[in-house]
């Protein structure tokens, strides 16, 4: 595994969006931040990676750093959208 590739989930704020690395395919989710709030906009898994659970790991990474510092989301987008239903337990992280 080279420093390109990871099975953590990393946050590119530099680039707006969380990122997962596999096999040299970049999975990730694009956020807009303001504040302490987070509105996922888009989520992109690679055909190469699609449904491996690859979506889900990234979501579920980019929750849980959300959580540790304390912000909360907006799930704007769809695939963020149906996480959240399969996951109630991370609903206190919905802003408002």
């Amino acid at each position: 595994m080279t420093m390109a590739e990871t099975t953590d989930v990393i946050d590119r704020a530099e680039r707006s969006r969380f990122e997962l690395v596999i096999d040299g395919h970049i999975a990730f989710a694009a956020y807009h931040r303001d504040g302490n709030v987070l509105t996922f906009t888009h989520t992109i898994v690679p055909q190469a990676l699609a449904g491996q659970g690859m979506g889900s790991k990234l979501i579920g990474g980019a929750l849980a750093q959300v959580r540790a510092r304390g912000e909360t989301i907006v799930a704007q987008c769809s695939f963020v959208a149906a996480y959240l239903a399969k996951h109630p337990e991370q609903a206190d992280l919905i802003s408002g």
